[in-house]
């Protein structure tokens, strides 16, 4: 369970959310990617297999994109990740919150790009003081030095360029095929 509870979290901190069904006691995971990352889904889904009830499935979104998605069951264990990364129904990251290096790999993998040499991490949908929380996160549990960067009107995490590629030496064997496109 530990790998997939790392999984949970990298996916949480990137494209993920956890959701509580009203009567419903227990909380799931929705993994939703464009369809063109189906080969990492499929990835994911091999991981939390034996907490799902059926694999991913395509699905139309908005605007004519298609996706694949699946959904975790709903269990205790996932109720405990929801409640440690949301108030009043809003995805927060806690103060005393630690990762490793898998799930910070799926993390960059979900919500990270990059830009010749240059890393983000896009965490706009963060408070700042959020992505503050996260930005000493990864200087004092990697040694990653990183920036606040606007994009457009938002703010994301930019890994400092001469702490590109140990970022990526810290994920890099957690890093399927499908996705090594984003590593410097």
């Amino acid at each position: 369970m530990q790998e997939q509870k790392s999984l949970i979290v990298g996916t949480i901190l990137g494209d993920g959310y956890l959701r509580i069904i009203p009567r419903r006691k227990n909380a799931f995971l929705e993994v939703n990617h464009s369809v063109t990352q189906k080969d990492y889904v499929d990835w994911k889904y091999k991981i939390l297999k034996s907490v799902v009830k059926s694999g991913p499935k395509l699905r139309n979104g908005n605007g004519g994109r298609i996706a694949c998605r699946f959904y975790t069951q709903c269990l205790p264990e996932i109720t405990e990740i929801f409640t440690y990364f949301y108030k009043d129904k809003k995805k927060i990251i806690p103060n005393d919150l630690t990762i490793n290096e898998f799930s910070l790999a799926v993390w960059f993998m979900d919500d990270g790009s990059r830009s010749r040499n240059s890393l983000y991490l896009n965490t706009q949908q963060f408070s700042e003081s959020d992505q503050i929380v996260l930005q000493k996160l990864l200087l004092n549990q990697f040694g990653v030095k990183s920036t606040l960067n606007k994009d457009k009107i938002y703010k994301r995490i930019r890994i400092a360029t001469q702490d590109a590629i140990k970022f990526c030496n810290l994920i890099r064997e957690f890093i399927p095929e499908s996705m090594q496109y984003k590593l410097v």
